[in-house]
């Protein structure tokens, strides 16, 4: 009797193939999240964000704050997989588990509450754009970001049009007055690409807005400068 005690003991309670089938997915897993969370905290250091944590006028507007926040819960989550994976621990695979089950009522509440409210959302992702475009040329990584919105995604000039842009202190036409070179303009993530361009034209949007330049392409929903 003791001894098929014993050998019942030693039987594993999860496949091995199992087991280091979701082990090797969140060793994965885990990886990205501390690469994603790495990633935010090398940009606070190298806007020296740690040593002067006033400059955190808006953290919820902050990308390095939210690769931070994404790469912790990633890190997380793969860290209780791994580990209870590899030790067979049940305890940590029901929080893991649990953390699954979390991440996917909140993915199907987001999709349908985006498909409910999806005129608030279109109001509420607006208003944050125009947040960001305020801030512009306060931090460097939300400037990347609307450059590579206005660039690459969305192919646009500000949210509702080029006018977004007087939300800018530096782009603002009355900043003229004060000697911006910006004022009246919009930045280069603006300007429609030339063929065979090989080094982009930084100043490519200055005066763009002023009254007497009128070289202004429509396109369906956004406004973009030629």
């Amino acid at each position: 009797m003791p001894t098929n005690r014993k050998y019942r003991r030693d039987q594993s309670e999860v496949s091995c193939c199992l087991k280091y089938l979701i082990f090797g997915f969140n060793v994965i897993f885990w990886l990205t999240g501390l690469g994603i969370m790495a990633v935010g905290i090398w940009a606070w250091t190298e806007k020296d964000t740690f040593s002067n944590l006033q400059r955190l006028t808006n953290v919820a507007l902050d990308p390095a704050f939210i690769l931070i926040v994404a790469g912790a819960v990633t890190f997380i989550i793969g860290f209780t997989g791994c580990v209870g994976a590899l030790r067979e621990n049940t305890v940590l695979l029901s929080a893991y588990a649990i953390f699954l089950a979390i991440l996917l009522l909140l993915e199907m509440t987001a999709g349908i509450l985006g498909f409910i409210f999806k005129d608030w959302i279109k109001q509420q992702a607006t208003g944050g754009f125009q947040a960001f475009i305020v801030h512009y040329r306060d931090d460097p990584d939300q400037q990347n970001l609307i450059d590579w919105i206005q660039e690459g995604w969305l192919q646009c000039c500000g949210i509702e049009g080029p006018k977004d842009w007087d939300r800018n202190i530096y782009f603002n036409c009355s900043s003229a007055e004060v000697g911006s070179r910006e004022a009246c303009g919009v930045p280069f993530s603006c300007c429609k690409p030339q063929p065979n361009e090989i080094i982009k034209n930084k100043q490519c949007g200055y005066d763009v807005r002023k009254p007497d330049y009128v070289n202004i392409l429509s396109f369906p929903h956004f406004l973009q400068i030629d």
